[in-house]
């Protein structure tokens, strides 16, 4: 396990109120960390990354396809984008250098998985990365 898998495990997956995630390099376009079993395809990944610097009005008003699931908006701005469906949701934070994403499932606090990845983007952030 590289030291980026052990921060989404050791920060996110810990609180109980994170189902998966993954960190996208925003430079190299793709996955260079994610949650032991979670694939995210090469163009969810992209996607994440022209929604964050070219598409967030769309979002706002259509949702996003992630992983062949809708998700409808509940707030996107430049650095993060929250959406929702029946089954979880989806958080999307940018720093500099990465796009964190998380899931969570019915039963799961969507509060808490938020504050967990607003933390870690925050840590990344102090970090210059």
């Amino acid at each position: 396990m590289n030291q980026l898998q052990a921060l989404l495990n050791g920060s996110l997956i810990r609180t109980k109120h994170v189902e998966n995630a993954a960190i996208i390099n925003i430079n190299e376009r793709k996955v260079c960390a994610s949650t032991f079993g979670f694939y995210v395809p090469p163009e969810n990944a992209i996607n994440l990354i022209y929604t964050f610097y070219n598409n967030l009005m769309q979002v706002r008003r259509e949702g996003l396809y992630f992983k062949q699931k809708h998700y409808k908006c509940v707030r996107a701005d430049e650095y993060s984008i929250y959406l929702k469906n029946p089954d979880g949701g989806l958080i999307a934070v940018k720093t500099n250098t990465f796009i964190l994403i998380a899931t969570y499932k019915v039963g799961m606090y969507p509060s808490v998985c938020v504050e967990a990845v607003e933390k870690l983007a925050d840590y990344f952030r102090d970090k210059g990365s």
